[in-house]
């Protein structure tokens, strides 16, 4: 059903009891069902939940199959993010 939305992918999020708020991300259009931890995701609801729970400090959740949390911090324009990560490419630029 999701794959028939006219977007680049869908973000769905909800506060929670275990952490400040979760969320799950599907990209259907662009290959990915369901992207395992998006962090370009967060940088947008870092400070949509920020002014929600008046806090610049919070821990999400990214509800996937494999999961993953994060530690956000709102610094004016800026979202500084922590959590463990898993390298699926790696390349170097020769110019």
């Amino acid at each position: 059903m999701l794959r028939t939305i006219k977007t680049r992918g869908i973000n769905v999020t909800s506060k929670s009891n275990d952490f400040d708020f979760i969320s799950r991300c599907f990209f259907p259009a662009l290959g990915v069902n369901e992207d395992p931890v998006t962090g370009s995701a967060h940088c947008g609801l870092a400070p949509y939940w920020s002014k929600k729970l008046n806090k610049t400090e919070m821990y999400a959740y990214q509800a996937s199959a494999r999961g993953g949390l994060l530690k956000l911090e709102l610094q004016q324009d800026r979202v500084l993010m922590a959590g463990q990560a898993i390298t699926v490419m790696k390349s170097e630029l020769f110019i």
